[in-house]
């Protein structure tokens, strides 16, 4: 009987297999890069600040959502695309609007190269490459996730008091590319970003919840 941990790979070696599980495991470890890899914007906005990984993972909850609020929309393919969309910037770090000004970055090689690696690798490829060209209604979906992220990250630096955040907003308003993303992005702008868990809730900051209240 073979063992559960040595599934064959192409010819059915186990020594195949055991390179293939590697490529993974240093798959997964190129992924933790993604968690130390600034977004390198923010240092020109002067405020706030977050990781590739911290992006991608809101991005792939919002890309979910627009495609299951999209009839005919793939949400499978939405929030790979989103998951996978900045996977390539562990090579080669975040480039943002000035730096692209003057850096030219090869994502196209550091996309094939990790692709080579994976047994996924052609379904990655494809991915990516429908996302970049943006013609299909899951491309555009993932776009405006993308753009939406940025604009609740805007938002919350505007509403904390940074007049800058004002022009960039206006940029990533002009980016969105589909009629729901547009139809979010209104009310988004027009909702304070601690409404969430401030307005409504009064009862939370008198007493504890379960704890009887103290009466003057």
């Amino acid at each position: 009987m073979t063992e559960p941990h040595a599934a064959h790979a192409a010819d059915g070696s186990p020594e195949e297999d055991s390179g293939a599980l590697k490529n993974i495991i240093h798959f997964f470890f190129e992924l933790g890069m993604l968690k130390k890899t600034p977004r390198s914007g923010f240092q020109f906005l002067g405020s706030g600040k977050e990781s590739v990984a911290d992006h991608s993972y809101r991005m792939a909850v919002i890309g979910y959502t627009l495609a299951r609020l999209s009839p005919g929309a793939d949400p499978h393919k939405v929030l790979c695309m989103c998951l996978f969309h900045d996977v390539p910037e562990a090579r080669t770090g975040d480039m943002n609007y000035v730096n692209k000004q003057y850096v030219t970055v090869d994502e196209v090689a550091a996309v094939e190269d990790l692709a080579g690696t994976l047994p996924f690798g052609d379904e990655f490829r494809s991915l990516l490459g429908e996302y970049r060209q943006g013609a299909t209604e899951e491309s555009r979906l993932a776009h405006d996730a993308d753009q939406l992220d940025l604009l609740l990250e805007l938002k919350e630096q505007l509403d904390l008091g940074n007049p800058y955040a004002r022009k960039w907003i206006d940029f990533a308003l002009k980016r969105l590319g589909t009629d729901l993303g547009r139809k979010l992005a209104e009310t988004l702008m027009s909702t304070d970003s601690t409404a969430w868990w401030f307005d409504g809730h009064d009862d939370w900051w008198r007493h504890k919840r379960g704890a009887p209240s103290s009466r003057d």
